[in-house]
């Protein structure tokens, strides 16, 4: 059991390097690396184009990944439903990654609509096998146990190692670009150094991928026998009458919004408001260190406080974190200071979100009739890409109109460029984290008591429910 959360954990630290250099830092080599000529207007023509072409694939491709949570679901093989989806997955993923974060050989400069048209076939094979792996890997959980207990242990594993592949990413990054780049380009590196970044990242993703592979088996159980499949046209009408699902699903959605936009502008901040890019990788050993503290107190919180406490005290604290963090102008103390708070409890949120949304499987099965694991898992990271590309757009376009783009820099920043940058950065963030909580206050009802009734139910009625 030890070694399967471990080989588990080493799965998703691989996973969330990869998500983190897609999700937080692909937009700054986009804005301050991929375009920078001498045409000035065609640079940022072209990175409003590359922002739109993310924004339309990731909102497009949410149609999709529920199919693929529903072909996961039918997958039978002798290593699992799962674990084939991880392994492939996460090998064309990398590959993929690797060549987004090049200009495809100076195409991007010399024949920029071929560019547009490679990096979109190249984003969308990377996106689906991404979407894949994501969906089967955060699948196991309740595939491994039934015990709500249990699967907070698992998930806590798991979260220690997602934590510290991303904010290890927060540590390395700067380090790793500008150490391989020959053009310091003011803090920014040079395209040498950010392929060298994601080719390193997307290696380490596919030997997690691996080790998960060989060190975990899924639970066998007459409960996870359905007796007939669920039908592809029928994925949708699964998803929404699952309320309980969708509840927590869209309070996550626009609690992400606001996580994401914060966390993707961090370096900016560092690099165009305080003008030393040096100093981010601070506040990533402060993010390693207080995030995996947080995630291994995950268990012992829940059961003194409760999921649902502990969300709001979670979202407390980082509005808190958000209000200070808008007063640290250029002190390097106090902007690690408010950064390592907002930072502070999101591996928590994410643990309450990812429980609630498991538990909702036998919530589902209880009141349809049917189980869907990948299916009803599928959601958590579908909501991540949404929020992901939606806070994507606004960071390149953000980008653009506040002038942090390529050749700028702290000091050529306007004041009402900073003014507007701070505006998106931490008001917007702060009215969608408390919109987030009202919803959750008011809509989620899915608690630790309550899917301990619903799998005693389950394990009565089951048997007769498959006859």
């Amino acid at each position: 059991m030890l070694w399967q959360r471990i080989a588990y954990a080493c799965g998703t630290f691989g996973h969330d390097i990869f998500y983190a250099m897609l999700g937080s830092y692909f937009m700054i080599f986009v804005t301050s690396n991929l375009f920078n000529s001498d045409n000035k207007e065609q640079d940022l023509y072209m990175i409003g184009i590359v922002t739109t072409i993310i924004l339309v694939l990731r909102v497009g491709e949410l149609l999709i990944d529920p199919f693929i949570g529903n072909t996961i679901d039918k997958t039978k093989t002798r290593w699992g439903k799962f674990k084939p989806w991880v392994l492939v997955g996460g090998a064309v993923g990398a590959i993929c990654l690797t060549l987004l974060f090049t200009d495809l050989g100076g195409m991007a400069l010399d024949n920029p609509m071929m560019y547009l048209v490679a990096f979109t076939v190249i984003y969308l094979i990377m996106d689906i096998f991404y979407s894949a792996k994501d969906v089967a890997i955060w699948s196991m959980i309740p595939a491994l146990s039934f015990d709500s207990r249990e699967r907070e242990i698992t998930a806590t594993y798991a979260r220690i190692g997602s934590t510290f592949g991303a904010q290890l990413v927060t540590v390395i990054v700067m380090p790793l670009v500008l150490f391989f780049s020959i053009n310091q380009n003011g803090g920014a590196g040079d395209p040498r150094g950010w392929f060298f970044f994601a080719a390193i990242g997307g290696a380490i993703s596919v030997l997690g991928a691996i080790i998960l592979g060989l060190g975990t088996k899924e639970q066998e159980s007459a409960l996870r026998e359905n007796k007939e499949e669920t039908k592809f046209s029928d994925v949708f009408k699964v998803l929404s009458q699952n309320d309980q699902l969708m509840w927590i699903a869209f309070t996550y959605l626009i609690f992400g919004l606001g996580q994401n936009i914060v966390n993707n502008f961090n370096l900016y901040y560092f690099i165009y408001v305080l003008g030393d890019s040096t100093q981010f990788s601070f506040l990533g050993v402060i993010n390693v260190i207080i995030g995996l503290m947080a995630v291994a107190l995950f268990p012992v919180l829940t059961q003194k406080f409760s999921r649902r406490k502990l969300f709001f005290g979670s979202i407390s604290i980082m509005i808190v974190a958000l209000g200070l963090y808008s007063m640290a102008g250029k002190s390097v103390g106090m902007t690690l200071f408010s950064a390592g708070l907002f930072a502070l409890p999101q591996p928590l949120i994410f643990l309450v979100v990812l429980m609630t949304i498991t538990d909702t499987v036998e919530y589902g099965q209880l009141k349809l009739g049917h189980r869907d694991e990948a299916l009803v898992l599928c959601v958590r990271p579908l909501i991540d890409k949404l929020s992901g590309a939606l806070t994507s757009a606004m960071v390149g376009f953000t980008a653009v109109w506040v002038g942090m783009v390529s050749g700028a820099t702290a000091d050529t920043i306007t004041p009402e460029g900073l003014m507007n940058f701070k505006l998106i950065m931490f008001a917007a963030p702060i009215a969608l984290i408390i919109v987030a909580g009202f919803i959750y206050r008011a809509k989620v009802k899915m608690t630790e008591e309550e899917h301990a009734r619903i799998v005693k139910e389950l394990e009565e009625k089951w048997a007769d429910m498959t006859k």
